[in-house]
């Protein structure tokens, strides 16, 4: 039975499949025009399976002698820069007869090439020696290649780039460079040049740079069906939507969503995958936190995507503070979308505050029987007025902790919802930068809440966050609203920030907290 994959290339015997990712004419084209192009998407995005598929469709096609190979093996070598070369010459070796038939010429080469010295020019040399005897253009796709760094990586885009004026017939005739980032200039520090802070770009021949774009929802119904095929167990319309608007077609999320759902949850072929299904599934992927998931939060931890994440999860900044390298930086990541300052799917917007609250959350001690009315709803003016009481007291040692210090206020209401709302309901996060706003919707049994949590920016903030407030509460269709605004002002004093006030917009009733 072929399942979904989640680790590492995709294989279309085993695993369910979207065949022909990239543009084939496209690439084909870059190919007879002899540029050399860059493809790049974040990691577990489909990137090797794709162009292997495509590598495999050259070499069948005849015309180009194609090869596939990682530089992933000289991750560890930065300056190193024998040792690195070595590394992908050994990849060469091995990949090579995996592509290709009838190489034994070139595999001599390398073969003697490896008992000997490696010298800075060994890469070009080879290639050049492999061009010239070749009977078909080549075109090599180079996997991995942004873990190079520092020495290596330069000494080896400079021998591409010497080779490159003499291709086809003396060098590769196309090279595509693989990887997370869209590395445009590949600027990097020299050991020489390091302490003179001077950036040095080797590699100017780059013609195109080609992004993997996500699924579509269509891709996503096309392979979850896949599984229907294969064991007729069904999915609901409702639950393929739902799939496709919490990934946002992220592939390994798409996969990891329908591996937990169907080979986790249930097994039942005739049971149907319904939204409520894949609502679990997702839980199960937050709480569980996979290696994909682990890595992507781990770069929370960097300084440049740290003060990018800041503000967008605080959603009060403002777009001209960033570095425009760091936030293309962040959107290669796969953290935000590419087009505008919004975190890159719900599954993330949900996994991302709750990483950097991990800590704060298990030091918060508040039980969800506290806030419980007789009938088992949720009391949320005397969740609120609690959590005002634990900010005055509390805030200043616990937003000192938080690296997020523009969101700090923001994530520790969070925290604590997370504390009292854990086991009986969710909690629905939306943000992005220019709303000025955060939304929350807190879901509890039949209840649907609506929080905005907001900065204090001056008279228009409480006219604002009402009609923002009202408007998030007419798109979930409650009742109960409660607008939150945070005083950062350092002159003024708790009972002055502090109060809590019945407004109405459009006769909803809102609760305003102000703290």
């Amino acid at each position: 039975m072929k399942f979904f994959n989640t680790v590492g290339v995709t294989d279309p015997a085993r695993h369910y499949f979207l065949p022909r990712r990239l543009d084939w004419e496209q690439l084909v084209g870059f190919i007879e025009k002899q540029y050399y192009f860059v493809l790049h998407a974040p990691r577990q995005s489909g990137k090797t399976t794709a162009i292997i598929e495509f590598v495999k469709y050259l070499n069948k096609e005849g015309k180009y002698a194609a090869l596939y190979l990682s530089t992933e093996s000289a991750r560890i070598a930065v300056n190193d820069v024998n040792r690195a070369l070595r590394a992908i010459i050994v990849q060469l070796k091995n990949q090579i007869p995996l592509f290709l038939d009838n190489q034994e010429y070139a595999i001599e080469y390398l073969e003697n090439l490896l008992k000997q010295e490696i010298q800075e020019s060994s890469i070009y040399d080879f290639l050049r020696f492999w061009s010239e005897k070749s009977t078909k253009p080549l075109t090599i796709f180079f996997d991995e290649f942004d873990v190079l760094a520092g020495d290596s990586l330069i000494t080896l885009l400079t021998q591409l780039r010497t080779g490159y004026t003499n291709r086809p017939q003396y060098f590769p005739q196309s090279i595509c460079l693989i990887g997370v980032r869209d590395l445009r200039d590949y600027k990097v520090k020299t050991t020489q040049e390091e302490e003179l802070r001077v950036l040095y770009s080797p590699f100017n021949i780059k013609a195109e740079s080609l992004l993997l774009p996500n699924f579509s929802q269509e891709d996503v119904k096309t392979l979850y069906l896949q599984h229907t095929a294969e064991t007729g167990q069904q999915f609901t319309d409702e639950a393929l939507a739902y799939a496709f608007q919490q990934t946002q077609g992220q592939p390994w999320l798409v996969n990891a969503l329908a591996y937990q759902a169907c080979f986790r949850d249930v097994q039942d072929r005739t049971q149907t995958i319904t939204k409520e299904v894949i609502e679990r599934a997702q839980e199960a992927l937050i709480a569980r936190r996979d290696t994909h998931l682990d890595a992507l939060v781990d770069r929370l931890k960097e300084p440049r995507v740290r003060k990018i994440m800041d503000v967008i999860v605080s959603s009060s900044g403002q777009l001209e503070v960033f570095n425009q390298d760091d936030v293309q930086y962040v959107r290669d990541l796969g953290l935000i979308r590419q087009k505008d300052y919004v975190i890159a799917n719900p599954i993330y917007q949900e996994i991302i505050p709750r990483t950097l609250l991990t800590g704060t959350q298990q030091g918060i001690i508040q039980e969800s029987s506290w806030y419980q009315n007789p009938d088992g709803s949720l009391n949320m003016k005397k969740l609120l007025q609690a959590f005002t009481q634990f900010f005055r007291e509390n805030s200043e040692v616990w937003l000192e902790r938080f690296d997020y210090k523009e969101s700090g206020p923001h994530l520790l209401l969070m925290a604590f919802l997370q504390r009292v709302i854990n086991g009986g309901g969710r909690i629905h996060r939306e943000y992005a930068l220019g709303r000025k706003r955060v939304d929350l919707l807190v879901s509890w049994q039949k209840q649907r809440v609506v929080i905005e949590l907001k900065i204090l920016r001056g008279k228009d903030t409480l006219p604002d966050g009402l009609r923002q407030t009202a408007e998030y509460m007419d798109k979930s269709r409650t009742t109960e609203g409660h607008l939150v605004i945070f005083d950062r002002s350092p002159e003024k004093t708790w009972d002055e920030k502090i109060y809590h006030q019945k407004e109405f917009v459009d006769q909803r009733s809102i609760d305003v907290w102000g703290m």
